[in-house]
């Protein structure tokens, strides 16, 4: 079996928490099987995890030391063998995944242990032991332990829950999973499984990556994969969907003066669409020259990370069980994200008021979450509040406020604008008719990747409003231009216009002026060339 997810992420611990890892040395089937039956039975729905054979790790730091020890050849296939007894010995039958991987020359064994669907599951104590005693496992930390007492008995509660993204779908059939959408996924995670999408049949890639649930003779398609794969999942469940309202003037103050857009599509589709349209329509970076200061100020009016962890979080945490859209309202004061329903009742209202951390111990959609982290959109479970936070805080903006109802129906964020953004301050520095104070001298506002500017839209001071506009975007271009050429030289003028939002003919123009002006040069061709930053001025 090819994994859906790639190696060296694993290895690296990259794109899986800690505490769904475990590397062993060699073949312990003893305690790798306690391990196995403890992350079927996945008691804090983290969605399983893996085990890496082949692999030693570092006594202080808990990394793979590399290269890896690795798995003898000759002893592959008798592991593999041994697996098909051992599985029978789980009760109920659990049938972990197996892939035999390269890693540094060498072949390691890798065991993924997706959540069962029949849990809670049991093992015996020692597998290759006859008439051993069985026992229920789960995971505390990094560590496979025995569930005992009021553990145990939660344990066996979750037989009648399944998160819902789970669930198989009689609804969902084969012909509703895009093809072209499930290998961009593969692609951009980077597994070998994308080149098989072309020469497999779909059932058995679906198969491969545990999205399919139920008995041989009734096999269903989980939700998760029309959420992730479906052009319209609102097929199956309606109403998903994204709804982004902007209020000009404020939504109480002017509530019939508004623009409403609504991003439809997979999951990824409709949150990548909602991102595309705040950053090109909402945010902008202000800069703020500062009196005695060589390099000014610079802030956003929203830090692009906190909306992002914003916007990925409402849809991982929404139930698609309700008819409900997501709701973005956009005013000069905030942004707010409605979501229904509220945080589950682990949580306290005094924990969701405080904003720093909302721990909970079960996820509705688990699966759904594990694929939004192997895109990068999203850090982990319980890290979208203190992320969001964090953010918030290195753009000098105020906290973010998290509200929810008494009977949890709903769950509302608002994200306040940098207060160097807000319109009391406008207003105040445009009433007052005096300069500024000796350590501002002027801000300018950019939009994200545009061009545009405002020139003195806030605070500002006679000399700077002599400047010219259209100076003002021939700097702003200029520096962006030659930021992304640090970052990348080879970039070329289309790669540029794509990030700064202005033409390709417009990027053209600014390159030939700085290059007039023998601040970068161009060595090679057009095509496999590369450019060279020779001259910054006074930069």
């Amino acid at each position: 079996m090819t994994l859906a997810i790639n190696i060296n992420g694993l290895l690296n611990k990259q794109k899986i928490e800690s505490n769904r890892i475990e590397f062993k040395k060699g073949w312990n089937p003893g305690s790798i099987y306690h391990s196995i039956c403890a992350f079927a039975n996945d008691f804090d729905d983290l969605g399983g995890g893996y085990i890496i054979v082949g692999v030693d790790t570092d006594d202080k730091t808990g990394m793979a030391i590399r290269p890896v020890e690795g798995v003898s050849l000759e002893k592959i296939d008798g592991i593999l063998q041994e697996m098909v007894a051992y599985n029978n010995k789980m009760s109920p039958y659990y049938l972990p995944r197996t892939s035999v991987e390269e890693v540094d020359g060498k072949q390691v064994i890798v065991i993924w242990c997706p959540a069962g669907s029949y849990r809670p599951y049991s093992v015996p104590v020692n597998v290759t032991a006859k008439g051993s005693k069985e026992y229920f496992y789960i995971r505390s930390g990094t560590s496979s332990i025995e569930a005992r007492g009021e553990v145990l008995v939660e344990l066996r509660e979750l037989a009648n829950r399944m998160p819902f993204d789970e669930r198989g779908n009689s609804d969902i059939q084969l012909e509703d999973i895009s093809l072209v959408l499930l290998r961009d996924y593969l692609v951009k995670v980077g597994s070998k499984l994308a080149d098989e999408v072309i020469t497999t049949p779909l059932a058995t890639i679906l198969d491969q990556m545990e999205l399919y649930t139920g008995p041989k003779e009734n096999r269903l398609l989980r939700n998760v994969a029309a959420m992730m794969f479906c052009e319209n999942p609102n097929k199956f469940f309606p109403y998903t969907q994204i709804d982004v309202v902007t209020f000009p003037n404020g939504k109480m103050k002017d509530p019939n003066n508004f623009t409403e857009v609504t991003f439809k599509g997979s999951v990824p589709q409709m949150i990548k669409q909602t991102i595309d349209y705040i950053k090109s329509n909402v945010l902008k970076e202000h800069v703020r020259k500062v009196s005695g200061r060589q390099e000014a100020e610079r802030f956003w009016n929203y830090p692009y990370d906190a909306i992002e962890e914003a916007v990925v979080n409402s849809v991982y945490h929404r139930d698609f069980l309700q008819h409900e859209p997501i709701e973005i309202t956009i005013e000069p004061s905030g942004i707010s994200i409605l979501n229904c329903p509220g945080p589950d009742r682990s949580i306290s209202k005094e924990d969701i008021a405080k904003g720093d951390m909302l721990k909970s111990r079960r996820y509705r959609n688990r699966r759904l979450g594990d694929f939004l982290k192997e895109l990068d959109l999203t850090e982990g479970r319980s890290t979208g509040v203190p992320t969001i936070q964090a953010k918030l805080a290195e753009n000098g903006s105020p906290r973010a406020i998290f509200e929810t109802t008494d009977d949890r129906l709903t769950f509302l964020v608002t994200i306040p604008i940098h207060e160097g953004c807000s319109d009391s301050s406008v207003t105040k520095s445009e009433s007052s008719g005096t300069s500024l104070s000796s350590s501002e001298e002027s801000i300018e506002t950019v939009g994200f990747g545009s061009e545009k500017s405002t020139g003195s839209s806030e605070k500002t001071s006679n000399s700077s409003e002599k400047t010219s506009n259209s100076s003002e975007k021939t700097s702003n271009s200029s520096e962006k231009i030659l930021e992304l050429i640090k970052q990348n030289p080879k970039i070329s003028a289309a790669g540029i216009a794509m990030e700064i939002g202005i033409s390709s003919r417009g990027v053209e123009k600014q390159i030939k002026k700085l290059r007039e002006a023998g601040i970068i040069k161009r060595n090679g061709a057009d095509k496999g060339g590369y450019w060279e930053i020779v001259n910054l001025g006074n930069d």
